[in-house]
């Protein structure tokens, strides 16, 4: 009965997170359609329709249509990332910033959180000031133009206007996060890209019927993705799985130890991550040269399209270097290697200590190598197929990865909670057969 009941008062928990986590992501969905003032929205609409398949559709992707509709969260939650980017970076290099999130443990983490946040506000004012100078001189292909008023009333109103709509993003992620199932910041980016596809399926059924894409094109597209979506989940789960052996000490008239474990190392252990922060920092230069008519931040514009060479080469960089990067954050060979050797913990035929820590270190950098340029394909071919097929939305392998990634990693921490339920249950039911004793 005791089991029952907690497996019960378990189920009643993760439904109530679940439902907050709806309820926070439906709100940022209701702001995606409240427009910032001042801005003809029919304009930008022609505007947007003209340059779909530029890097503007890959920021609108990313803010959940956000930019398209120039809402209160054009943003979107891109400058809280470019800012973590930056503040990650700097915990490298800077030795007060290494000393706050190693040695002071939660109160130094807080600290850089708040900096993170600070960091948040400043980038979201330049970008919001850039949006804003580059709406007045945007113009449809019917030559009206984007901006009713243009001046600095309306530059002021809407740097303060997307800026608290990105403050306001950051910190539903972390009610999300709180009180709600998974990682808030990456729901709503997994929010914003789902909400994407039907518009986008709609798009191409319309073409589909006026014969402008082919049956065999659209059917080969469905199973291609198909295929890189049962890619991703398989590779997503691979491990590589180090034996550990516990050495057997005797405690008073006991032995103790001698058992086998294992280490589990994940192909992809940065996750969805990399191809996060690689979009964010190619996305923000890019986008600024697209607000602006001048020739030289125009052909910048060109360069940095989606589907460019150059793009493709820079983002692949910037996602390997990111892959290692963020492994080196979360992994501390040096970390695993002392705590298996206080435990009395060995990897057979490695000595404890150093040998273990380097060891472990040349098997992740494997690793990570392998995952790295699993990312780097998934995110990159998609585009060049589609370049090459003409597909007329943009739904690439990032957006893609994402969503298969945040799913997968909400989905586990909906298992782990339930699990943790039915093992409060049966704890409360040996607690009630211990005070019968």
């Amino acid at each position: 009965m005791s089991t029952t009941k907690g497996a019960n008062a378990g189920l009643d928990s993760l439904k109530g997170k679940i439902l907050w986590t709806f309820l926070l992501l439906a709100v940022y969905r209701v702001g995606i359609h409240l427009p910032i003032p001042g801005v003809d929205g029919k304009a930008l609409a022609d505007f947007f329709a003209s340059v779909q398949n530029t890097l503007f559709g890959l920021f609108d992707m990313f803010s959940g249509g956000g930019l398209r509709n120039l809402s209160i969260f054009a943003l979107g939650i891109m400058p809280y990332i470019s800012a973590s980017i930056i503040l990650q970076l700097l915990t490298v290099v800077s030795p007060e910033l290494k000393r706050l999130s190693r040695e002071e443990g939660a109160a130094g983490r807080k600290k850089i959180t708040q900096y993170t946040r600070y960091a948040t506000v400043l980038i979201s004012v330049v970008q919001g000031l850039g949006i804003a100078v580059g709406l007045e001189s945007m113009s449809s292909p019917t030559g009206a133009s984007v901006v009713y008023l243009p001046g600095w009333g309306f530059r002021a109103i809407t740097v303060m206007t997307l800026t608290a709509g990105t403050v306001f993003l950051m910190w539903l992620g972390e009610k999300i996060t709180e009180k709600g199932i998974g990682n808030g910041i990456s729901l709503i980016i997994f929010a914003g890209i789902a909400a994407g596809l039907p518009s986008g399926l709609g798009r191409s059924l319309r073409l589909l019927g006026a014969g402008e894409l082919s049956l065999f094109l659209a059917l080969l597209l469905v199973v291609f993705m198909a295929a890189v979506l049962v890619g991703i989940v398989f590779v997503e789960r691979c491990q590589r799985r180090i034996p550990i052996h516990y050495a057997k000490r005797m405690i008073g008239r006991k032995l103790y130890g001698g058992q086998t474990s294992h280490l589990p190392l994940r192909l992809n252990t940065a996750g969805v991550i990399p191809p996060i922060f690689a979009s964010s920092l190619l996305m923000f230069p890019a986008t600024l040269a697209n607000f602006s008519h001048a020739e030289i931040l125009q052909r910048v514009s060109e360069w940095f399209r989606p589907d460019t060479v150059l793009y493709n080469l820079l983002f692949i960089g910037l996602i390997i270097f990111f892959c290692y990067f963020y492994t080196a954050i979360i992994f501390d060979p040096k970390e695993i290697a002392e705590n298996l050797k206080k435990q009395g913990a060995f990897v057979p035929g490695i000595r404890p200590g150093q040998k273990t820590e380097e060891y472990l270190d040349k098997v992740l950098n494997r690793l990570t190598l392998w995952g790295a340029l699993y990312i780097s394909i998934i995110c990159v071919l998609p585009v060049v197929l589609m370049r090459q097929f003409h597909v007329p939305f943009y739904f690439g392998g990032t957006s893609l990865l994402i969503v298969v990634g945040v799913a997968m990693d909400t989905m586990s921490q909906v298992q782990s909670h339930l699990i943790s339920g039915q093992y409060e249950g049966l704890l409360a039911k040996a607690r009630v057969k211990g005070r019968r004793a």
